[in-house]
């Protein structure tokens, strides 16, 4: 096993002709940094060309997380002092992504603990998309006042639209079994503990395909079925009746509050209470999105999504969702407009 050149909050490590990246900020869920991004598109771009490299697998560090996301705070803080990170940032994340999507070997990812936002992007453009009992996957944006991102407007395109919608709307977390009924997963990972990865990796036999190989090291061959019960079979029938990408958000929040049955009031009214603390701009802008999304490749979504991330800070949404949820922590960001009705208006 050979280290790369060292690099702060990421970790490189060559083991068994195998690029091992592991995200490395625990204390901050492994949220990612630009010099992070950065530093894995000058190590990935190395490996492409390597020829001792036969497969790269990604991971992160400590037990609580892969990767949360973006470091949103240090986005909004460089607003706030009128820097360039909010353009340098979501450029270079995307670019990441994309490279990702189209890298020329076998990529895995250990898709453990909280997997949002920023780290589904990561993990969405692997060729294997592995999951554990402590998997909560998510796209949270419109909560935080911004869109789903990351090429949202892609992967979840992959799902039936009503699904697609209530996932970029509400920001609903999915453990591993949805993942994989959703088709967000591809297999249970006989790795749940990060840290044991490079063992795993040096005892890997090489046979002839690096993919298979590689399945054959770290996928779990039994199918567990009674750590993790899937929940969206319980409610898609209310998410295929509410959630209608062709209808305004609004309309899909008035449906949900008036839910005629009583198996499915419960489940509504949570449902129709999240929606109206999200940020109203945001969640149609998501809505369209989608609709947009559908007929575009994936560069393009990017491209996409990265005019809207822009619009969402010149809003004044996204730096009023970061501050009230993760800086000043009041929880009550002051949306403009302040609600869905306000925003048909006009």
């Amino acid at each position: 096993m050979s280290s790369c050149a060292p690099t702060p909050d990421v970790r490189f490590q060559l083991v068994n002709h195998v690029g091992l990246v592991t995200l490395d900020r625990p204390r901050s869920l492994n949220a990612l940094t630009l010099g992070m991004v950065r530093a894995m598109r000058r190590q990935l771009a190395e490996w492409a060309h390597d020829d001792q490299v036969r497969a790269v697998v990604l991971a992160g560090s400590g037990p609580r997380a892969f990767c949360a996301g973006g470091d949103v705070v240090a986005v909004v803080r460089d607003v706030e002092s009128g820097g360039t990170l909010r353009h340098d940032f979501f450029r270079e994340e995307y670019a990441l992504d994309l490279s990702l999507h189209r890298y020329p070997k076998p990529l895995a990812v250990l898709m453990h603990g909280i997997v949002m936002g920023g780290g589904m992007g990561l993990g969405q453009g692997a060729a294997l998309r592995l999951v554990t009992p402590s998997t909560r996957m998510a796209m949270p944006e419109t909560r935080i006042g911004l869109v789903p991102d990351v090429g949202a407007s892609f992967f979840l395109n992959r799902l039936p639209p009503p699904v697609a919608l209530y996932l970029a709307l509400t920001g609903a977390t999915l453990g591993a079994a949805d993942a994989l009924l959703l088709g967000l997963a591809d297999a249970w990972s006989a790795v749940e503990d990060p840290d044991t990865l490079p063992a795993v990796l040096a005892a890997v036999a090489w046979q002839g395909d690096a993919l298979t190989d590689l399945r054959r090291a770290l996928v779990r061959p039994d199918a567990p079925r009674d750590i993790a019960e899937a929940m969206l079979p319980t409610i898609v029938p209310a998410v295929f009746r509410h959630f209608d990408p062709q209808r305004p958000v609004l309309d899909t929040v008035r449906a949900l509050a008036d839910e005629p049955h009583p198996a499915l009031r419960e489940w509504c009214r949570y449902t129709h209470d999240a929606l109206r603390e999200r940020s109203p701009r945001m969640l149609e802008a998501a809505r369209l999105a989608l609709l947009r999304g559908r007929t575009l490749d994936l560069a393009a979504c990017f491209e996409m999504e990265f005019g809207l991330v822009q619009r969402a800070i010149d809003s004044g949404d996204f730096l009023a969702g970061v501050r009230a949820h993760l800086i000043d922590k009041t929880g009550q960001p002051q949306w403009q407009p302040p609600t869905l009705e306000a925003l048909e208006q006009g």
